[in-house]
């Protein structure tokens, strides 16, 4: 069985095959643990049933992303199972492949990606002409978690087994901030 763990955004998603849950919490470092947990028992699921954990690794919440992957992380060396990091891209992507995707960041850009188009931030004016080229724009609307499930699965079969890494597409406020200077 795959479990995957969402923390990119506000609060926590878990998919277990083709069951999902969400969960409003604004701790999510208190409650993912307990969460988890209570979410495998619901699917009457043991730690040992687990083959692979899924974990999306942004864009999204900078915390909410690290959070994720370390847990999914530990959990993956505690169990002995790969962790397979997937972004919110490749879950709008898997049932939308002709799509442009522009997840607005809440800072005045927004992270874009499409198939042809590698992840990156670009401004509501860019978005604007550059989503033209696709059939049509996603990235409104929440992706479905759901899918995670399949997408975990094509990525054990073919291989491609991954570090789960964030996936950031605009420097953290320190290194925006920093002022180093080397005499």
């Amino acid at each position: 069985m795959i479990l995957t763990i969402n923390t990119s955004g506000t609060g926590l998603d878990f998919v277990l095959d083709n069951k999902t849950k969400h969960v409003d919490t604004e701790k999510q470092s208190l409650s993912l643990p307990l969460e988890t947990e209570k979410f495998l028992s619901e699917n009457n699921t043991k730690w040992s049933d687990l083959t692979a954990i899924g974990v999306v690794v942004g864009p999204g919440s900078f915390t909410g992303i690290r959070l994720g992957i370390a847990y999914a992380k530990g959990l993956g060396m505690g169990l002995n199972i790969p962790v397979i990091p997937i972004t919110a891209f490749e879950l709008y992507l898997f049932s939308t492949p002709d799509a442009f995707v522009a997840i607005d960041s809440g800072k005045g850009d927004f992270f874009v990606a499409a198939n042809g188009l590698e992840p990156c931030t670009m401004t509501i004016d860019d978005v604007e002409t550059k989503q033209m080229q696709w059939a049509r724009t996603v990235g409104h609307k929440p992706f479905d978690i759901a899918n995670a499930t399949a997408i975990v699965k094509q990525k054990l079969e073919n291989g491609d087994i991954q570090p789960a890494v964030p996936l950031y597409l605009r420097p953290s406020y320190a290194e925006q901030n920093s002022k180093c200077t080397m005499n």
